[in-house]
């Protein structure tokens, strides 16, 4: 396939515009989607730019068959993805669901925005839940929260490479100030960074006779007794937790003695960095927690934090009501540490927010 940059180059656009250039770069094959703000872009950029790499398009019905149309791309070994937000998320879950059960290497682009129902089309963290555990099923997904324009780039490349390495349908979890502002950013070919994309490869329809040449390949999604569901869920289960630890991703910052540790996630992160540093120009002793995979979420990294710095306190802090801080107190059962939250739904939360919140706690 073409490369897309004969060199790195310094861009300066949306984040919409550079989950498209992401895609192109990373070897997507073809876009399945069906409009919502605020991801529209991302099919807009697609589609302006496929025809040029020799890339395809597909407008579908609606959100159901967009999802369902990438599920059927990538079983016949299209490197496929899919882009929505809000409602159309709602809609794609049984597709996602279906692609967890078939262990199907889907990736979906996410640009989170509010609800109740329509909600607004501008800000929030309010897909949390949805992404992480949406679907009939129990959530065996990967899901990156990204914060940067830069991240945006770098974890649509690799989600590519997570999807069709573990065989688990990946999600990059943005947002609607992500997918509007601008911000710079460097875009590059993968393999000038020394990243091997991984090849698809059909799950079906493969060469030769069943019985004579190979097996027959089973990608089942319905199962007539409960033993037999059971025996699946269980398998995908154990293989999931076994790959984990491989793929948890966070980051921490002045946790070693930290008094206050607050745990944000995605844009809000940004937000938590700033507000660190300036409290500790204060003489305040806070440190701040980010988990990257939000799926699988890194609990024992998080834990760990928190027993070498000794925190007295947490703060969970979400542009949403308490998605996050329902994640982090099921994954952290049995930590004693109090949690105190600072819940901003459908807004933007800046660094005098959480500055005002840690003071307010002490």
């Amino acid at each position: 396939m073409e490369k897309v940059f004969s060199e790195a180059k310094k861009a300066f656009m949306t984040g919409n515009e550079t989950a498209a250039w992401a895609a192109l770069a990373a070897g997507a094959e073809v876009m399945f989607g069906y409009p919502i703000t605020p991801q529209n872009e991302i099919m807009h950029y697609w589609t302006r730019m496929a025809p040029k790499y020799d890339r395809g398009f597909l407008q579908t019905e609606d959100e159901i068959s967009a999802g369902f149309t990438v599920c059927g791309s990538v079983q016949s070994g299209k490197k496929a993805f899919t882009a929505t937000a809000g409602p159309g998320n709602v809609l794609m879950q049984e597709p996602f669901g279906m692609a967890e059960g078939m262990r199907l290497p889907l990736l979906a682009i996410i640009q989170q925005r509010g609800g109740p129902s329509s909600g607004t089309v501008v800000y929030s963290q309010q897909e949390v839940t949805l992404t992480t555990f949406g679907g009939n099923g129990e959530g065996h997904r990967i899901v990156y929260s990204t914060a940067t324009h830069q991240e945006i780039y770098d974890y649509i490349i690799k989600g590519f490479n997570t999807a069709w390495t573990y065989r688990f349908p990946t999600f990059i979890l943005g947002d609607g100030y992500q997918a509007k502002m601008r911000e710079p950013l460097e875009l590059y070919s993968p393999e000038d960074k020394g990243i091997k994309m991984v090849e698809p490869y059909p799950l079906i329809g493969l060469p030769g006779h069943i019985g004579e040449d190979r097996e027959p390949k089973h990608l089942c999604n319905i199962y007539s007794l409960e033993e037999e569901l059971y025996e699946v869920v269980m398998k995908i289960s154990a293989e999931y937790e076994a790959i984990s630890p491989e793929l948890t991703e966070y980051q921490e910052r002045e946790c070693d003695d930290a008094e206050i540790i607050i745990v944000s996630h995605g844009v809000v992160s940004r937000a938590a960095d700033d507000a660190v540093t300036a409290l500790r120009a204060q003489g305040l002793k806070v440190g701040c927690f980010r988990p990257i995979t939000l799926r699988p979420f890194p609990a024992q990294e998080l834990k760990n934090c928190i027993q070498k710095s000794g925190a007295k306190k947490l703060l969970i802090a979400e542009s949403a009501y308490g998605q996050l801080f329902r994640l982090v107190r099921q994954e952290i059962y049995g930590e004693t540490v109090p949690m105190e939250t600072l819940f901003m739904p459908g807004v933007g939360i800046i660094d005098y927010d959480i500055m005002s919140k840690i003071k307010s706690m002490l």
